[in-house]
C-alpha cells in the first residue's frame, strides 16, 4: 500500500470542516524516574550515543493490564507517530490479532507517519505527513472527535509540546533511574501548568500518571 504524501497536511475522510469538535491530542510515554525514554522495547530499538540500556521496560510490563485502559483506547480514533517508532510499531502490530485490543485499535484506526523519507507504508491506514509536521496536527486535531494519541515520537512529541499542540500526557513511570539517554522533556517556551486527572499504580512500582495540560 503506498502511503498518501500531502504536503505538509492530511485531509481526513468523511470529517467535515465544519466540524467544531476538535480532538483532543494525547502523549502516551513509558519513561523512567529521571524522564529517560530510549530503548524502551529491545536492546536494538535505539543505539544512539552509544546506548546499551535498551529492552529496560520488559520486566515491567507483565503488570501493566493492572491499569485500566492505560492508553486511553477506547477514546483515540487515530494514531501519530514519528518514523522510527512507525516502523517498529509497523513491524510488529499488523501481524497481532484482535484478541489483543491494542492491535484491534491500532490496525483499524487512521495512522500517521511524520516523514520527510518515506514513500510508501504497507501498514493499512496509514497516511504520510510530509514538511512542517506542526500545521498538518493542527489540522488533524480539527477533524474529528476523540482522541489523537502520538505512542513514543520523542522527537515529534517534543516539537508537538513547544508548539502548544498537547491537550495530555499520559506517562507511565517505571521505578528506574537510568542515568543516561535521551529524555522526552526539553526546552520549552514557557512554563506549562498540568492538572492530574488520574493515578495509578502496578504490583512492580509502576505508576500510570494522566495529566491535562493548561
Amino acid at each position: 500500500m503506498t502511503g498518501g504524501r500531502p504536503p505538509g497536511r492530511a485531509m481526513s475522510p468523511g470529517r467535515p470542516r465544519s466540524l467544531s469538535v476538535m480532538r483532543t491530542l494525547a502523549l502516551v510515554e513509558f519513561l523512567t524516574v529521571d524522564g529517560v525514554m530510549q530503548g524502551l522495547g529491545s536492546p536494538e530499538e535505539d543505539t544512539d550515543g552509544g546506548f546499551t540500556h535498551g529492552g529496560w521496560g520488559a520486566p515491567y510490563a507483565p503488570a501493566l493490564g493492572q491499569v485500566v485502559d492505560p492508553g486511553g483506547l477506547g477514546r483515540t480514533t487515530g494514531y501519530l507517530f514519528g518514523r522510527r517508532t512507525y516502523l517498529k510499531m509497523a513491524d510488529f502490530w499488523p501481524h497481532q490479532g484482535d484478541d489483543n485490543p491494542i492491535a484491534a485499535s491500532m490496525n483499524h484506526s487512521p495512522k500517521y507517519v511524520v516523514s520527510n523519507q518515506l514513500t510508501e507504508v504497507d501498514w493499512a491506514g496509514t497516511t504520510i505527513l510530509t514538511g512542517d509536521p506542526v500545521p498538518a496536527v493542527r489540522e488533524l486535531k480539527a477533524q474529528g472527535e476523540g482522541d489523537l494519541t502520538v505512542l513514543g515520537s520523542g522527537q515529534l512529541a517534543r516539537t508537538l509540546l513547544t508548539a502548544g499542540l498537547v491537550d495530555e500526557l499520559r506517562l507511565f513511570v517505571h521505578p528506574l533511574l537510568m542515568g543516561t539517554g535521551k529524555r522526552l522533556f526539553g526546552g520549552l517556551p514557557d512554563p506549562r501548568t498540568l492538572t492530574l486527572q488520574t493515578v495509578a499504580r502496578t504490583d512492580l512500582g509502576t505508576v500510570a500518571l494522566v495529566y491535562r495540560i493548561g
